[in-house]
């Protein structure tokens, strides 16, 4: 809301500043309203330079632009310069708008992550025949025994000890295709349980899970500003010295040699003013979302300003391959038959009992199949394992040979 707000403000002062400059080209900017339309820009975007340059000197002992800035504004105020005061002030918050931009894209990807932290569990109280107890997650311990039912978030890292099921791990690495999960395998917080419930044993306390790691990270990245940024924070520091260095010293020069106090300050002034790094201030946060904008229409979504600049010094790329390099979605590329039935049979028949299944694979076989379905009976899915159906009789399991049809 604040930085809508601050948005709004922008907006206002340039259209109250191109009003300012249209009155002034007919000498009457101060008549209208009784007062120079520029004053609701400085107010609107100055004074918070203002108010910021003294917090940061007097609390935080740090010079940056903005104190440049301010002294420009009084100056310009002094000398009765509204709009060159109002100017400066407008270019300089849309300078911190971009920059802000730039930054929250990384915020909500936080937010996002955040919101896929669960925050229940399901604890077995009396291990796994015990009775189940709703508890905050941050309240599971190493070892606690956790139920997770079909569509609900896993809470914890853990350990599946009892039940099989698919886990969609979308969220954490990118694999658009359910994984399979048996006792024995190791299951991430924040990913989601698909089938039916499982019992996991907790490896690790919410705090310390892979879903809250991540979080951290990211966290961490987001608080780095790009070098280019801190580059640009140490050089406005001595910008300010040498241009007020710079003003006193002209604005001394011309009024001792005219005997005019305020013809020097006027000359001093301005030395503020053209010295006011209002491009310099524009041109990091502009180029970065230029971009990062420019990245997004080709289909590229970089982070931050921070990634930005990484990218130029880079000479390996590494990619992410589910649905990067590829689309993310399974499909048969080739039938192989390994008996004298023919491809479209065994295709078809395969079809007809995955007809029933939502496993990923299932609607690749689907989509392959053009021969139509036959009438299947006694129907049967294996979670974890396979399917089980019977053609006329004959009965026929789809599968992973090497693993699913070991007890066949």
């Amino acid at each position: 809301q604040s930085d809508r707000l601050r948005l709004i403000f922008v907006i206002i002062s340039g259209v109250v500043l191109a009003t300012s400059l249209t009155f002034s080209w007919t000498g009457n900017a101060d008549k209208i309203a009784g007062f120079d339309p520029a004053w609701i820009a400085i107010v609107l975007c100055g004074l918070p330079i203002v108010l910021g340059a003294i917090v940061g000197v007097v609390k935080d002992h740090d010079i940056t632009a903005d104190v440049l800035v301010a002294l420009a504004l009084i100056g310009s105020l002094i000398l009765k310069e509204f709009f060159a005061a109002g100017e400066v002030a407008f270019i300089m918050q849309i300078g911190s708008i971009l920059e802000d931009f730039t930054s929250d894209r990384a915020k909500k990807g936080i937010s996002k992550l955040i919101k896929l932290s669960p925050k229940k569990a399901n604890l077995m109280v009396g291990g796994k025949e015990g009775q189940v107890k709703i508890i905050d997650a941050d309240q599971v311990k190493l070892g606690d025994i956790l139920q997770v039912r079909a569509g609900e978030s896993i809470p914890v890292d853990g350990k599946i000890i009892e039940g099989s099921t698919r886990i969609d791990q979308s969220a954490m690495t990118g694999e658009s295709i359910p994984i399979e999960k048996n006792p024995g395998d190791l299951v991430m917080s924040g990913t989601i349980n698909q089938n039916g419930s499982i019992l996991i044993k907790a490896v690790k306390t919410a705090g310390d899970s892979s879903l809250q790691r991540m979080i951290k990270l990211a966290e961490a990245a987001d608080a780095q500003k790009a070098k280019i940024v801190r580059k640009a924070n140490v050089w406005a520091a001595w910008l300010v010295v040498i241009s007020l260095t710079t003003a006193i010293v002209a604005g001394t020069i011309i009024g001792n040699a005219h005997n005019d106090f305020w013809l020097g300050f006027t000359h001093a002034v301005t030395v503020l003013v053209v010295f006011c790094p209002c491009a310099f201030v524009l041109a990091t946060p502009t180029a970065i979302s230029a971009g990062i904008g420019n990245a997004s229409k080709h289909g590229l979504l970089i982070q931050s300003g921070e990634a930005l600049e990484r990218i130029a010094s880079s000479n390996i790329a590494v990619f992410d391959k589910t649905g990067t390099l590829t689309k993310g979605k399974p499909a048969v590329v080739k039938v192989q038959p390994l008996s004298d039935i023919s491809e479209d049979e065994l295709i078809k028949i395969a079809a007809s009992g995955e007809a029933l299944s939502n496993h990923p694979l299932a609607k690749a076989i689907m989509d392959y199949n053009k021969s139509g379905l036959y009438e299947i009976k006694n129907h049967k899915t294996l979670a974890g394992s396979r399917i089980e159906f019977e053609i006329d009789g004959k009965k026929y399991m789809v599968g992973k040979v090497q693993r699913d049809f070991k007890d066949a």
